[in-house]
């Protein structure tokens, strides 16, 4: 079974975006823990997260996939700014016990000159200090596009910060398929060599969501700019190995391309008619 979902506004609660999931086909979806480009978050609804898991565990959902805001960034040069981030994640991460059992996905953030090692080491204490042996979210590093000084571009960076996380079991990897390929990653013409990379460099083991953009610029270009489904440079026939995929295929999915929700739903019934069951 596919398991795919979009991401969708977190603005009428948590049970609405369940619900929404499943009026356009989805089985799992994305949200923003807060404003995306802020730093406020809702006050949490005990009784409505509480609905979202009935309804997530009656529909075999698969695993919910949080989102941090944009404006977070541990590793930045500036010490306010690297307490934001470190407040932000651990206020999420208590926040999402209440959905427990999901994910929790970050951009690693930029180095802003400081150098690659330094944004490395300050990315790894920020996750030391907030991850817990008790918690139940995983944590995961997305891959990212490589542009500026931006830490997770190559595998050996993600490999990097997860090599100095205590609690390494609690997180992981969000593979994101418009990042990896403006990343330099050819998942087009050889998705084979770059997940036997990724295994050399890390473990397919800690792969544990995938997001499915197409890319407008295309293969090394490091611009990070998603286009929808077969309308980008990646293409409809990779989409489809890329969900066949006997290393992907169980994984939960979550298209983040520039449409609504009309727009989602044709994709989600585009790939499930992809899939072979």
């Amino acid at each position: 079974m596919l398991h795919i979902g979009c991401h969708l506004s977190s603005s009428n609660g948590y049970f609405a975006m369940g619900q929404t999931a499943l009026s356009i086909g989805a089985d799992t979806f994305q949200f923003f823990t807060r404003n995306p480009r802020g730093s406020k978050a809702k006050p949490l609804d005990p009784e409505d997260a509480a609905k979202l898991n009935d309804l997530a565990a009656a529909h075999r959902f698969s695993p919910l996939i949080a989102h941090a805001p944009y404006t977070i960034n541990p590793c930045s040069a500036t010490e306010k700014t690297r307490e934001f981030a470190l407040q932000t994640m651990e206020d999420d991460l208590l926040r999402l016990e209440a959905t427990p059992n999901n994910l929790y996905n970050f951009h690693p953030g930029s180095h802003v000159g400081q150098g690659t090692e330094t944004g490395i080491r300050l990315i790894a204490d920020t996750l030391n200090t907030i991850l817990k042996s008790e918690q139940t979210t995983t944590v995961l590093l997305e891959t990212m596009a490589g542009k500026g000084s931006e830490i997770g571009g190559k595998f050996e960076e993600l490999r990097e910060i997860l090599d100095r996380v205590a609690l390494s079991g609690h997180t992981g990897v969000c593979l994101d398929t418009c990042h990896v390929f403006d990343g330099g990653y050819d998942i087009v013409n050889d998705l084979d060599g770059v997940l036997t990379e990724f295994d050399r460099v890390i473990g397919l083991s800690r792969i544990k969501a995938v997001h499915l953009n197409d890319s407008v610029f295309g293969l090394g270009s490091h611009k990070d700019r998603h286009a929808r489904i077969g309308e980008g440079k990646i293409g409809t026939a990779a989409f489809a190995r890329i969900v066949n995929h006997p290393v992907l295929r169980s994984l939960p999915f979550c298209l983040e391309t520039p449409n609504e929700l009309p727009g989602y739903k044709a994709e989600i019934e585009l790939l499930r008619g992809l899939f072979q069951d």
